[in-house]
C-alpha cells in the first residue's frame, strides 16, 4: 500500500526523490495560488466603492525596494527548484557502469524483452531487487514510451534510434508496465509487467529457461551467416575495418569529422553504410536494410561490443 495518497507506490531509488520534488512543487504552488487569492480577496473588501481606504500613491519603500525584493526571492526559488530538477534528472540518465543489461525492442503493440544470456519474453520483463538494470531500446515501427509509474521512469523510444534507461527496484513483486505515448488503434492494450524478484530467485529463474545462446553468442553466428567475418577481420580479402576493440573508440570520417562507435553508429553503418563512411575505407558496404531486423542488431552489436582490442581473426 502506497504511503503517500493518490500516488503509485513507491518501489524504486528514483520514486524518494522525485515524489519529494512533485509534493514540493504542488505544496509552493498552492501557497502562491492560495496567497494570490486571499489578496484578492482582501483588496475587493479593503478598497471597494465606496470605502474610506487611502488610494494615494505607495510609499517609495514599497515602490521599490519591495518590488526589488519579491522579485529576487522568487529568481532564487526559481534556480533552486530548475536546478533539483535538473540533478534528479542527470542522475536517471546516467546508468551505472555495473548495470546489468536488458534489451527492450518495442513494436505494435507488445513489449520484446531479451536478457544477455539470450533469454526471451514478450510483455514480461523479469529482473532482480537492488540491481541497476540498464534497459537498451529501439522501437520497430512507430514512437512508443516505456512507462513503469511505481519505479517513476518513462522513456520515450524512437524508430531507428536507440535510447537507453535504468532503473533500480527496492522491492520484489509484479509492478504495471504501459506504453504512454498514442502507438495505433491497439494502444491502450499495450501493456506488460515487470516482475522483480529476490537475486537468488532470479538467479534460478534465470537458469531454468532455455535460451537460444547468449546475445553475443546469437550476434557471432550472424556475423558469420550475413558473411561479415569475410570483410571485418584482420588479413580479410577486403579492405575493411577490424572491427575488435573498436566499440567505444572515436574513429575518422571521410567528411573530416569523428563518430564514437556505439549501439546507434553500428545500427547506422549496417543500415546505411554508404552514408559518411570511415576515413580510409571506400563505400563498398552493401545495406542490410529489410534483411536484418532490430532483434539480429541488438545481438550483432552486443558481439561487435564483445570483441576484444587486440589484433586477429573472429573469435
Amino acid at each position: 500500500m502506497n504511503a503517500i495518497p493518490l500516488l503509485p507506490q513507491s518501489a524504486s531509488t528514483f520514486a524518494p526523490a522525485t515524489d519529494a520534488l512533485y509534493l514540493t512543487l504542488v505544496a509552493v504552488s498552492g501557497a502562491i495560488a492560495l496567497l494570490v487569492f486571499a489578496l484578492i480577496v482582501i483588496f475587493s473588501a479593503r478598497y471597494r466603492r465606496g470605502s474610506t481606504a487611502p488610494r494615494g500613491e505607495l510609499p517609495p519603500l514599497i515602490q521599490h525596494e519591495f518590488e526589488i525584493g519579491w522579485t529576487t526571492a522568487t529568481l532564487f526559488a526559481f534556480l533552486m527548484l530548475f536546478w533539483w530538477a535538473g540533478a534528479n534528472q542527470i542522475y536517471q540518465l546516467l546508468p551505472p557502469s555495473n548495470a546489468m543489461e536488458i534489451h527492450v525492442v518495442a513494436k505494435q503493440w507488445m513489449w520484446k524483452i531479451q536478457h544477455s544470456n539470450g533469454v526471451r519474453e514478450i510483455n514480461v520483463l523479469h529482473a532482480p531487487v537492488d540491481e541497476p538494470i540498464r534497459l537498451d531500446m529501439t522501437s520497430q515501427d512507430v514512437i512508443h514510451s516505456f512507462a513503469v509509474p511505481d519505479f517513476r521512469i518513462k522513456q520515450d523510444i524512437l524508430p531507428g534510434r536507440y535510447v537507453e534507461s535504468w532503473f533500480r527496484a527496492t522491492k520484489t513483486g509484479t509492478f504495471r508496465l504501459y506504453c504512454t505515448q498514442f502507438c495505433g488503434t491497439a494502444h491502450s492494450g499495450m501493456v506488460g509487467s515487470v516482475v522483480i524478484m529476490s537475486k537468488a530467485d532470479f538467479a534460478a529463474w534465470l537458469a531454468a529457461q532455455r535460451p537460444e545462446g547468449d546475445l553475443a553468442g546469437q550476434g557471432r553466428a550472424l556475423f558469420v551467416s550475413f558473411g561479415c567475418a569475410g570483410c571485418h577481420t584482420a588479413g580479410g580479402p577486403i579492405h575493411a575495418p577490424n572491427l575488435a576493440g573498436l566499440y567505444g573508440r572515436n574513429v575518422p570520417l571521410s567528411n573530416g569529422g569523428f563518430a564514437l562507435v556505439d549501439d546507434a553508429y553500428i545500427r547506422d553503418r549496417i543500415l546505411d553504410p554508404q552514408s559518411n563512411p570511415p576515413a580510409g575505407y571506400d563505400p563498398i558496404m552493401p545495406s542490410f536494410k529489410g534483411e536484418v531486423n532490430d532483434g539480429e542488431i541488438l545481438a550483432l552489436t552486443a558481439y561487435i561490443r564483445s570483441l576484444e582490442p587486440s589484433p586477429g581473426a573472429l573469435r
